[in-house]
C-alpha cells in the first residue's frame, strides 16, 4: 500500500529482541465499524434521534463504548441533553451490540496468517482492546482467532484504557515480558501512545480508523502493511531459532 511504502518497518531499537506482540483489535484485526453503525442506530432510534453513517462512527471509534456514546449523542443535543440520556444510551447501545456484535464484521487481510506466524515464531500474543471484554471475546471466538491470545484485556479489564499505558504493562507482566520486549501493533495512535508510555516498540497498520485522521500523522517505529508483514519483522527482530516463522 502506498502509506506502507511511505514508512516502512524499521527495527525499533537496535538492541531490541521482541518476544511479544500486543495487538489491537477494532481496526488493526476486524473491520467493526457496520456493527458500531447498525447498533448506534438502534439506540437512535429508541431515542428519536437522526441515524449516524459509517463516516461518522469511523471518527469517532477507538477510545472506548463510553467515548462512542458520548461523541454521538452531542451532535444531535445540547450538552445537558446528552448528559442526562447518556447512561440509559450506553445501556441500550450495548443491548444493541450484544446482538449484532460480529453480524456486519470482517477480518482483514492476513490476519490469521500474520497471528499463525507470530505463534509459530515463539512470539506471546496479547489482545488489548478498548472494547468491552466480553465483546472483544466473542468477536474473537466468532473468527477462530482467541486460540492464538495468551491475554484478552478490554476497556473495563482495567481502570484505564489506551492511550494510558496501563493496559499494556499489565498484558506484558501477565505474558511474563518486559515491556522492552514487545511491540503493540494497532491502527490508532492511542495505541502507539499507549504503546511508547509502557516502553515498547510500536508499529502501525495503514488500514482502520485512527479517529477519521491520515494514519501518517501517528508518530510509531514504522508502517506494516499487515499483521503478516509484522510477522516478518518481528521475527527478524528475534535472535535465535524463534526467528524462523514457520518452524
Amino acid at each position: 500500500m502506498n502509506a506502507a511504502a511511505e514508512r516502512p518497518a524499521a527495527a525499533p531499537a537496535g538492541t531490541r529482541h521482541l518476544k511479544a506482540a500486543v495487538i489491537d483489535l477494532d481496526g488493526t484485526m476486524v473491520d467493526t465499524a457496520d456493527d458500531f453503525t447498525a447498533s448506534l442506530n438502534g439506540m437512535l432510534a429508541e431515542l428519536g434521534a437522526p441515524p449516524v453513517t459509517r463516516e461518522e462512527v469511523v471518527g469517532y471509534v477507538g477510545k472506548g463504548s463510553e467515548h462512542l456514546i458520548r461523541s454521538v449523542l452531542s451532535a444531535r443535543f445540547s450538552a445537558n441533553e446528552s448528559q442526562a440520556r447518556f447512561d440509559p444510551a450506553l445501556e441500550r447501545y450495548q443491548a444493541h451490540y450484544a446482538v449484532i456484535n460480529g453480524r456486519h464484521t470482517r477480518l482483514y487481510p492476513d490476519v490469521e496468517s500474520g497471528l499463525a506466524a507470530l505463534a509459530s515464531a515463539g512470539v506471546k500474543l496479547a489482545c488489548v482492546t478498548n472494547k468491552p471484554h466480553r465483546f472483544a471475546v466473542a468477536l474473537l471466538e466468532k473468527y477462530g482467532l482467541a486460540r492464538y491470545f495468551a491475554v484478552i484485556l478490554g476497556g473495563d479489564s482495567v481502570a484505564r484504557k489506551k492511550p494510558d499505558p496501563q493496559p499494556m504493562l499489565l498484558a506484558c507482566d501477565t505474558m511474563g515480558v518486559a515491556p522492552r520486549e514487545a511491540v503493540a501493533i494497532g491502527d490508532s495512535e492511542n495505541d502507539a501512545l499507549a504503546g511508547r508510555a509502557a516502553g515498547m516498540a510500536t508499529l502501525t497498520v495503514p488500514y482502520g480508523y485512527n479517529h477519521g485522521r491520515a494514519i501518517q500523522t501517528i508518530n510509531s517505529d514504522g508502517i506494516v502493511a499487515t499483521l503478516l508483514e509484522a510477522a516478518r519483522f518481528i521475527a527478524r527482530s528475534t535472535p535465535g531459532p524463534a526467528a524462523a516463522p514457520n518452524r
